[in-house]
């Protein structure tokens, strides 16, 4: 007798929809620039992270110059988290809420 087949676990996705993101939000930082490290009840608020998806309206628009895996500063006052996974990073931020891209500077290897 053939032993029942399993179905392999499916993924689940977020997909942000109209003008929005998915964004990692980077770790908050426990240590200052000089140094110095901070107690567990005191963080400096990160507003950093990378992009994990772009919805198909952004993608779309020539106007939003982000890509997946971009690394952005972003305003997180509209920011709505995604209880997806156990360290809650995730977040769905509208795109205007994106203030900066980090780029890197071809030219500046001279």
């Amino acid at each position: 007798m053939p032993a029942p087949s399993r179905k392999p676990p499916t993924l689940e996705i977020v997909e942000p929809l109209g003008a929005r993101v998915l964004i990692r939000k980077d770790e908050d930082k426990k240590q200052t620039k000089a140094g110095l490290h901070l107690p567990d009840k005191i963080e400096i608020p990160t507003i950093t992270g990378r992009i994990v998806t772009v919805s198909a309206q952004v993608e779309a628009d020539d106007d939003y110059p982000i890509n997946n895996y971009d690394r952005v500063l972003f305003n997180p006052k509209h920011a709505i988290p995604v209880d997806f996974e156990g360290d809650n990073r995730l977040f769905v931020v509208p795109v205007e809420d994106v203030v900066a891209v980090f780029r890197k500077d071809a030219d500046s290897t001279n």
